[in-house]
C-alpha cells in the first residue's frame, strides 16, 4: 500500500461520513432544528432577563404556557389534518368570556363556568368543521371570517356587559386555585397542557382516529379511496381544536378573573407561529406533539421576553413574523430537497484493496480455469419464469423457485413441464431450503425469514434481530435476508447482506464498499433471532457443512468464503477458508462427493478492483452521474465452483457464450443433476453431471430415511 492510499484509507475508512446520511434518515432529525433554536432562545433570555430562573418567574410563565400550549396542540390536530384554524384566537377569547359572565354574573358554579366555556369552543369549532369538512369550503377563508365575526362579537359584549362583570362580588375557592393555586409547583394549566400533551400524542401514534388525521393530512384522495371518512375527520379536528380553544380560554379567565378588549388579541398568529416554528408542516401529515411543545416554548419565552426587555409590540411582531416566514421557508424546501441531500450525504464509499487473484481465463491451467459446460443445459420454465434466485428440489423430485413478483413456483417431476403457483410471499423469495417436516424455508428480500407449509400457508418465522447499540440506524429490521441453511437440531443459519441497504440496492453496497453484512441465527424452539458475526462485505449464501458441525457462507464483494464452528474447540469463531477469489460468490449447497457447490454471479474487473482503491472517485461518481451510468462488479458473467472443506478448488465450470447461463446465483445437486438459477434469468438450467451419484439428494442428505 502506497502512502496516498494509507492515507485514503485513514480519511474514508475511519471519519464516519456515513453517520451524516443515516442521522438525516431518521423522523428525529426533524426535532432537531426546533430543539436547538429551543437551546438558544432560552439561554439568550435566560442570561439577558435578571430573575428568568427563578421560581416565582417561571411558575408565572409556567402558567401561561400551559393556556398557550392547549390551544396549540389544538390547532396542530388540525394542521395535521390539513387545515388551518386562524379562529382560534377569537374562540379563545369568546371561551373567557363565556367563563366570567356564567362565574361572575349568574353567580353560577365553576364547572358550570367549564362547562361553559368548552361549549363555547365546541360550537365554533364545529360550524368550521362543517363549512370546511361537510360543505368543503376553504379553510384559510372560512376561519377568517369566523376570526373576525366572533372577535366582532367578542367586543360588543366586552363593552356591554364589561362593567357587571368588575362590579361582581362572585367568589370561589376553586376558581381562585384554577388561577393561582399549584401541585407541588406545577399550577392547573401546566398540568391540563401536560396531561392534554400525552392524551394527544397517543391518540395521533397509536388510535385509529389518530392515524386517520395523519392520514387526510398527507392526501385526502388517498385517505378516501382507503375507505377513511375524510369529511367526517376534517370536521372532528375542528372540533377538537374548539375545545382547546375553549378551555384555555376558561384558565386564562380564572387566572385573570376577567376578560377585556386584548384577550385573545393577536393569539392566533402565535398559535400558528409555535407550530410551525416547532416543526409541523403546513401541508399537513407530518407533525407531532413535541414539536408544538417546543415551538409554543420559543415563541412564548421570545415574546414574552422582548416585553420584558422593552421592546413595543411593533418588534413582537416583526420577530414573529420573521420566525413564520423562515420555518414556512424551511419546512417547503426541506421537504421538497429531503431526498436530494440524502442522495448527496447517504452513500459514503471506503478504501479497500482486494487481493491479487488466479486468473479465471478459459484454458489458463488455473483451479478457477472457466470453460464452456453449462452453456448446454436443458431448460425449465423457459420465458415463464422471472429472476428465479435459488432452487430447491423435496423428497417427491419437486422443484421450487422464487420469483421477483414474489410468488413460489412448483414444477412437478418428472419431467417439470407442469408448474403451479405454490405461494405468494409478498415480497421476492431469494435463499430457499427444506426442513425435516418438508416446509419450504425462504428468505425473502426486505421482508425477513418464511416458512411455507406443503398446504402453501406462509407464516413470517423472523422479521429482526438484536439491535447493536453503537448503531444510527435500526439495525435490528432484516434489510437483505439473503441465504439460509438449517442445522440438525433445527435452528436456521441465513445472512443478511446490508444493514445500510434494502435488498434491490445491491449494487449501491457494492459501491460505498461498507462491511455491514452479517450472520444470524433463528431458534425455532424460542422464535428469537440474534446476531452471530458481523462487519462483512455482502454476507451471502449459507451451506451446512456435511457432518453438521460447521457451516460455510459467503461475502461476495471480498470474493471470499468464510467457516463458522458451531461445535468443537473453534465454536463460535469463523475462519476464511477461500480468498482472493476471481468471482463473487454468492449461494453455497453440498455435492453428492462430500464437497460443496458454490455460485459465482459475477467477475471481478480490473477497473473495479482499482475504484474500490479510490473512495473519492466513487463518491463522486455516485453525485454527479446517473446511476446507470455508475461502475458496478460485473455480474453478466458467472459460473458455478466446487470446493473441498479445506477450501481446496475441485472444479470450475461457466457459460462463456452467455446465452443460457451468464449470471449464476444458486445451484443445486441432485440425483445426478444440477439444477441452475440466476436472479437475472427467466428460465432454470439441468445440467447432467458426470460420476455423479444419481440416487443422492438434499433431503436425504440433511434429514436422512425421514425424507
Amino acid at each position: 500500500m502506497t502512502f496516498h492510499e494509507r492515507l485514503q484509507a485513514w480519511r474514508y475508512n475511519l471519519v464516519p461520513d456515513h453517520i451524516i446520511g443515516e442521522i438525516l434518515t431518521k423522523r428525529w432529525t426533524d426535532n432537531a432544528i426546533p430543539f436547538l433554536a429551543l437551546l438558544v432562545t432560552i439561554g439568550v433570555f435566560g442570561t439577558a432577563i435578571p430573575g428568568f430562573f427563578e421560581p416565582f418567574s417561571l411558575l408565572e410563565s409556567t402558567r401561561q404556557l400551559g393556556e398557550f400550549l392547549i390551544v396549540v396542540i389544538g390547532l396542530t390536530v388540525v394542521m395535521l389534518a390539513g387545515g388551518i384554524d386562524l379562529a382560534v384566537g377569537s374562540i379563545f377569547a369568546l371561551a373567557a368570556f363565556a367563563a366570567v359572565a356564567v362565574f361572575f354574573i349568574f353567580e353560577l358554579p365553576t364547572g358550570v363556568a367549564l362547562l361553559a366555556s368548552i361549549a363555547t369552543g365546541a360550537v365554533f369549532g364545529a360550524i368550521n368543521g362543517y363549512l370546511i369538512g361537510y360543505l368543503r369550503l376553504r379553510a384559510f377563508l372560512t376561519t377568517l371570517v369566523t376570526l373576525v365575526i366572533g372577535r366582532a362579537i367578542y367586543d360588543i359584549l366586552i363593552v356591554n356587559y364589561g362593567s357587571l362583570i368588575q362590579m361582581s362580588s362572585a367568589s370561589s375557592d376553586v376558581w381562585d386555585f384554577i388561577g393561582d393555586g399549584a401541585f407541588s409547583g406545577f399550577s392547573v394549566p401546566v398540568i391540563s397542557a401536560l396531561v392534554l400533551a400525552v392524551v394527544a400524542h397517543v391518540a395521533l401514534t397509536r388510535s385509529r382516529p389518530g392515524w386517520h388525521i395523519l392520514a387526510v393530512g398527507g392526501s385526502r384522495r388517498s385517505a378516501h379511496n382507503s375507505g377513511i371518512k375524510v369529511r367526517q375527520t376534517v370536521f372532528m379536528s375542528y372540533v377538537i381544536s374548539g375545545l382547546c380553544a375553549g378551555f384555555a380560554g376558561f384558565l386564562i379567565a380564572c387566572r385573570l378573573s376577567g376578560a377585556g378588549p386584548g384577550t385573545g388579541l393577536n393569539m392566533e398568529i402565535l398559535a400558528i407561529t409555535a407550530a410551525v416554528v416547532g416543526g409541523n408542516s403546513l401541508g399537513g401529515g407530518r407533525g407531532s406533539v413535541a414539536k408544538s411543545i417546543m415551538g409554543a416554548i420559543i415563541v412564548l419565552v421570545m415574546n414574552n421576553g422582548l416585553i420584558r426587555l422593552g421592546y413595543g409590540t411593533g418588534t413582537n411582531q416583526m420577530v414573529l413574523g420573521i420566525m413564520l416566514a423562515a420555518a414556512v421557508i424551511l419546512d417547503i424546501r426541506w421537504l421538497k430537497n429531503r431526498h436530494k441531500v440524502l442522495n448527496e450525504l447517504y452513500v459514503a464509499p471506503i478504501y479497500h484493496r482486494m487481493g491479487e487473484t488466479q486468473s479465471a481465463v478459459p484454458d489458463s491451467g488455473t483451479p478457477y480455469a472457466l470453460n464452456n459446460r453449462i452453456a448446454h443445459t436443458e431448460y425449465i420454465g423457459l420465458g415463464e419464469l422471472e429472476g428465479p434466485e435459488d432452487v430447491v428440489l423435496d423428497k417427491d423430485d419437486h422443484l421450487y423457485c422464487g420469483t421477483r413478483h414474489g410468488e413460489i413456483v412448483r414444477f412437478f417431476a418428472p419431467d417439470y413441464k407442469r408448474s403451479e403457483i405454490f405461494a405468494h410471499t409478498g415480497g421476492f423469495p431469494l435463499g430457499l431450503a427444506i426442513d425435516k417436516d418438508s416446509n419450504i424455508l425462504s428468505c425473502v428480500g426486505a421482508m425477513g425469514l418464511y416458512r411455507i407449509s406443503q398446504k402453501g400457508e406462509v407464516k413470517q418465522l423472523s422479521a429482526e434481530t438484536n439491535r447493536s447499540y453503537t448503531s444510527i440506524v435500526d439495525d435490528a429490521r432484516l434489510r437483505d435476508p439473503n441465504d439460509l441453511d438449517i442445522a440438525p437440531d433445527g435452528k436456521i443459519y441465513f445472512t443478511d447482506s446490508t444493514t445500510r441497504y434494502d435488498a434491490h440496492d445491491w449494487a449501491i453496497d457494492s459501491i460505498e464498499g461498507r462491511p455491514t453484512g452479517r450472520l444470524l441465527v433463528f431458534d425455532p424452539a424460542t422464535g428469537e433471532t440474534r446476531t452471530l458475526l458481523d462487519n462483512y462485505r455482502y454476507a451471502n449464501g449459507v451451506c451446512m457443512a456435511h457432518d453438521g458441525k460447521s457451516l460455510f457462507f459467503a461475502e461476495s464483494w471480498a470474493c471470499r468464503v468464510h467457516r463458522y464452528w458451531l461445535e468443537g474447540p473453534k465454536a463460535g469463531t469463523a475462519e476464511c477458508v477461500i480468498k482472493d477469489m476471481p468471482g463473487y460468490p454468492d449461494n453455497i449447497n453440498r455435492a453428492s462427493d462430500g464437497n460443496y457447490w458454490m455460485a459465482w454471479l459475477g467477475m471481478r474487473t480490473p477497473s473495479f478492483d482499482l475504484a474500490l482503491r479510490h473512495p473519492g472517485f466513487r463518491k463522486r461518481m455516485s453525485r454527479r452521474l446517473p446511476q446507470d451510468e455508475w461502475l458496478f462488479p460485473n455480474i453478466n458473467t458467472g459460473g458455478v465452483v466446487k470446493f473441498a472443506g479445506d477450501g481446496r478448488i475441485v472444479e470450475t465450470m461457466g457459460d462463456l457464450t452467455g446465452n443460457s447461463h451468464p449470471m449464476v446465483t444458486s445451484m443445486r445437486e441432485h440425483k445426478g443433476y444440477l439444477y441452475v438459477g440466476g436472479i437475472l434469468n427467466n428460465r432454470i438450467g439441468r445440467y447432467k453431471l458426470e460420476n455423479a451419484d444419481p440416487a443422492w439428494t438434499g433431503p436425504r442428505s440433511y434429514w436422512g430415511a425421514r425424507t
